[in-house]
């Protein structure tokens, strides 16, 4: 008998966890991306946010886009400038430029996204139009 993990569904998906949470019995396909290291949470139904840990990048190095339902970072960095200047004796910190995607449900929408700390946060919101919201339908007499 197979056990199933949905981390990898849970890593890439944002505002599907329902649909994960109903595929219990599916196969699990391993994630071969392990940078940078991130965080995905989810605030409350209907609000998410990733963390990603992006230590000795500037602000001005990130790029942030949104092509229908897939967010993509992506990240220039200046190392090659950067290693001429200095000797290393251990270089424990990676620094290269990268490209992560983070596929969106459906009505997921950027709120905003802060980089402090060598953090950058991005907070998402699930909102649903008016005409796809449950009615409900008055129940008349003739």
């Amino acid at each position: 008998m197979r056990t199933l993990d949905l981390s990898p569904l849970y890593r890439s998906f944002i505002g599907f966890d329902r649909l994960a949470s109903a595929l219990e019995s599916s196969t699990a396909m391993p994630s071969t991306e392990t940078f940078p290291p991130y965080n995905i949470e989810s605030l409350d139904e209907n609000r998410y946010r990733v963390s990603m840990a992006l230590a000795g990048y500037s602000k001005e190095q990130l790029t942030l886009t949104v092509e229908d339902t897939t967010l993509k970072v992506t990240a220039k960095s200046d190392q090659s400038t950067d290693e001429n200047e200095r000797k290393f004796l251990h270089r424990g910190i990676e620094q290269h430029n990268f490209e992560r995607k983070f596929q969106l449900g459906e009505h997921i929408q950027i709120r905003e996204a802060e980089f402090e700390n060598g953090l950058l946060h991005i907070d998402m919101e699930r909102v649903i139009p008016e005409e796809k919201k449950p009615k409900q339908i008055a129940i008349g007499t003739r």
